[in-house]
């Protein structure tokens, strides 16, 4: 079957895990700090909501 074959080597060399999601994490781990751990959920998701903002903003800035 060597075209099964080509076709799994195909799938087999995706990623298991994306460059975003990594990304969310990361973020999220220097928001959840030993000094942070009493947020609410609901202030930790506004902080990265703001996190998030300020970075596209920023971004757009750079590239103008």
């Amino acid at each position: 079957y060597p075209g099964l074959a080509r076709m799994a080597m195909d799938y087999m060399a995706i990623q298991g895990s994306a460059t975003a999601v990594e990304r969310v994490w990361s973020s999220a781990s220097n928001t959840d700090t030993r000094n942070r751990n009493r947020l609410s959920p609901s202030r930790f998701e506004a902080l990265q909501f703001l996190k998030a903002g300020y970075r596209k903003e920023r971004t757009v800035q750079m590239t103008d």
